[in-house]
């Protein structure tokens, strides 16, 4: 009979406590705002001693990039869960989309995924890399669609971007932008010559 192999408990009280860190943190991020995530506020809520904080973390900006680090293999998961994408037109509506939805579902993620609102925090380059990956898989995505130019890329995120930005700032919880996504990528593949069916006959 064989053994089973030793379990290394304290590296799972370890783990343990580090997500309870921070899911005190995306806890407070998301009822009071990214700005209020400090050491002594994550502690309390844990009911740990802020020093003790230190043998996890060893700085605010270290619990910033962890999250960072976690919003962006959240979405990379989003994606991986999608059914095989549909081709042209279709692939870059059901990629915007996707990012749409997860963006407007959470304002405190997105903020710290793409607006820099917290002064002084740069992602470590281990965590960046999270973001980079995510963003080559856009840019694969649209190279199988005909779609190479780095402008043009830059011009897709931009107004996907800002789709989102528009929808959280003026109808939180509403589906007013959300509803004209195919609409704008009609645009977005007039613009730079991606052929097709139309996504949405004109008004």
């Amino acid at each position: 009979m064989s053994a089973l192999p030793n379990r290394d408990r304290r590296a799972e009280r370890r783990e343990a406590t580090r997500r309870e860190i921070l899911d005190a943190a995306w806890q407070i991020a998301r009822q009071e705002g990214l700005s209020a995530v400090t050491l002594r506020e994550v502690a309390g809520r844990i009911g740990m001693r802020s020093p003790s904080l230190y043998s996890h973390f060893d700085s605010k900006n270290a619990i910033y990039d962890a999250m960072f680090a976690e919003a962006w293999g959240e979405l990379s998961d989003v994606f991986d869960a999608l059914p095989p994408p549909a081709a042209g037109r279709g692939a870059l509506l059901a990629m915007a989309g996707t990012f749409f939805d997860f963006a407007v579902a959470d304002l405190a993620r997105y903020q710290l995924m793409n607006q820099r609102t917290i002064p002084g925090f740069r992602p470590s380059e281990e965590a960046y890399a999270a973001s980079t990956a995510v963003y080559e898989r856009m840019r694969v995505r649209l190279a199988e669609c005909g779609v190479r130019a780095q402008a043009d890329l830059d011009l897709c995120t931009a107004i996907i971007g800002g789709f989102v930005d528009q929808q959280l700032a003026n109808d939180p919880g509403g589906s007013r932008w959300r509803g004209q996504l195919p609409r704008l990528v009609d645009m977005y593949c007039d613009e730079v010559g991606v052929p097709g069916p139309r996504l949405r006959g004109s008004p």
